[in-house]
């Protein structure tokens, strides 16, 4: 892997290479650099020279770079979605929607012209004019999360140069050679040198992106206790902040609800890319009658899914992403266990033949764990659903609210009274109706609240261009005769 530094690939000075590993077969693809801050300090300097220039470039010709990505991006979808696979885990299928969303990311961004313009009016007091303008704010910065290695730095990338800023993208060290495809894309678009830049590595880079002094914005995606140490750091350091956190996403089924679809959808949620993504369900709250059939429902579609390498046909689930995580994941079902819970479907320790090196946990379902418990409370990040018990839509929002994140909740019902009542009261910054992953597009704000989001402007859509612009307010007056006037 190498840096992608002022328009140049760069080897990097790093004393210590981290190997990338497919998840599912144990098979080295590559070794990721832990670059010294000095490389972040190259970066961001590059990015700062390049800055004046990129400013004045006007925005309609700064989104034709964005047109031609585009195009490179769906030349190169398919390669693209089989890298995602290899080095994250997922299927390809999931693979191919995370790079649709990219897309779709670059293709929001291309409305810069309509969308970072101000506002105006004349005549405030007699012959006083005020307006408000947008300007770009200088270097930005994306610290991306390993498991949407594609998609992710599409919520942010497209919309800051679009605005006139320049960027140093930092990829999961876990996760690195999605990225070093997509700087390649960006490279033949020949844009002017410093506009983009790469740097590998881990804490060492992070730290120095949150105190480097002309790094003006940081966008975050990963852990709420990273969120908060970035979002902490970063501010005290003067800078703009996006973190998005953790989440422990909860499902609320209804009596009334298509089981069977509901089940299935659910499945999906929970399941999909292995469970880890932040808006998978990871609990659901049954209600009244529902607690038996929607138990029984979900339990066959957990027991029935295929669990193997995501490039095999008619795989349905991947594996986790690492051998720790797999360690981590399987020791909180013990301890689920332990707090009281009953695996109605266990999926620790999986014989998946042909791939005896992979980082797999098959689907798990949990009843009766405690709501007060340990586990209850934690992120999992895994495929595990744990399944709990309400008397009635009250009960159930009530459950929802009182966990500390606030990322997504869903409900499955065919009554719009519960619908609307469920929109209103939940307490989170993604609500989905009978849909299990509420996922917003590229032309929404990717919300979230409470623990799950440290920050003011989401990433995505009218966000993305407030976030990356900053306002400024002129007062005008032009006499026609100055000597006379003053």
């Amino acid at each position: 892997m190498h840096n992608y530094i002022e328009g140049q690939w760069r080897d990097s000075a790093a004393s210590e290479m981290l190997p990338v590993l497919n998840p599912a077969t144990g098979e080295e693809l590559g070794r990721t650099p832990l670059s010294p801050a000095a490389e972040v300090d190259q970066a961001a300097t590059a990015a700062s020279r390049a800055f004046a220039g990129w400013r004045r470039v006007p925005v309609t010709e700064r989104v034709q770079y964005l047109f031609r990505l585009k195009v490179l991006l769906e030349e190169q979808f398919e390669d693209l979605s089989r890298t995602i696979t290899m080095e994250a885990g997922k299927t390809l299928v999931e693979s191919r929607a995370e790079m649709r969303r990219a897309v779709e990311n670059v293709e929001m961004a291309c409305g810069a012209p309509a969308l970072i313009q101000g506002y105006n009016s004349e005549d405030i007091a007699a012959g006083i004019d005020e307006m408000m303008i947008r300007q770009p704010i200088g270097v930005t910065a994306i610290v991306a999360p390993f498991n949407f290695p594609g998609m992710i730095p599409f919520w942010f990338l497209p919309y800051s140069i679009a605005c006139g800023n320049t960027v140093v993208v930092k990829p999961s060290e876990r996760v690195p050679l999605t990225m070093q495809k997509v700087f390649r894309l960006l490279d033949a678009l020949h844009l002017p040198p410093g506009v983009v830049n790469l740097v590998n590595g881990s804490r060492e880079v992070v730290d120095a992106i949150l105190d480097h002094p002309v790094i003006r914005s940081v966008s975050f995606v990963g852990s709420s206790t990273t969120a908060r140490y970035i979002y902490s750091r970063a501010a005290a350091a003067g800078k703009r902040v996006q973190c998005q956190g953790g989440a422990k996403n909860p499902v609320i089924v209804m009596p009334d609800a298509d089981m069977s679809t509901a089940s299935e959808i659910i499945a999906d949620s929970a399941f999909g890319c292995a469970g880890q993504r932040c808006l998978a369900s990871s609990f659901a709250v049954a209600v009244g009658d529902a607690g038996r059939t929607f138990t029984e429902a979900i339990q066959q579609r957990a027991a029935s899914r295929v669990t193997g390498y995501g490039l095999d046909d008619g795989v349905q689930m991947g594996p986790v992403i690492s051998a720790e995580s797999r360690s981590r994941i399987e020791e909180l079902i013990d301890r689920a266990i332990r707090e009281g819970a009953r695996p109605v479907v266990d999926g620790r320790n999986p014989d998946i033949p042909k791939y005896r090196h992979g980082h797999f946990v098959r689907p798990t379902v949990l009843e009766d764990l405690p709501l007060e418990s340990e586990v209850a409370r934690t992120e999992i990040f895994g495929p595990v659903l744990a399944i709990h018990r309400a008397n009635d839509i009250d009960h159930a929002i009530s459950i929802v609210n009182s966990g500390a994140y606030g990322n997504q909740a869903c409900l499955f019902t065919t009554s719009g009274a519960n619908a609307r009542k469920f929109r209103y009261e939940a307490e989170v910054g993604n609500v989905g109706i009978n849909v299990g992953v509420a996922a917003p597009m590229a032309f929404f704000p990717f919300s979230g609240a409470r623990e799950s989001f440290f920050g003011d402007l989401h990433g995505q859509g009218r966000d993305a261009f407030e976030f990356f612009t900053q306002q400024k307010v002129v007062v005008e007056r032009w006499p026609k005769d100055w000597t006379r006037k003053f």
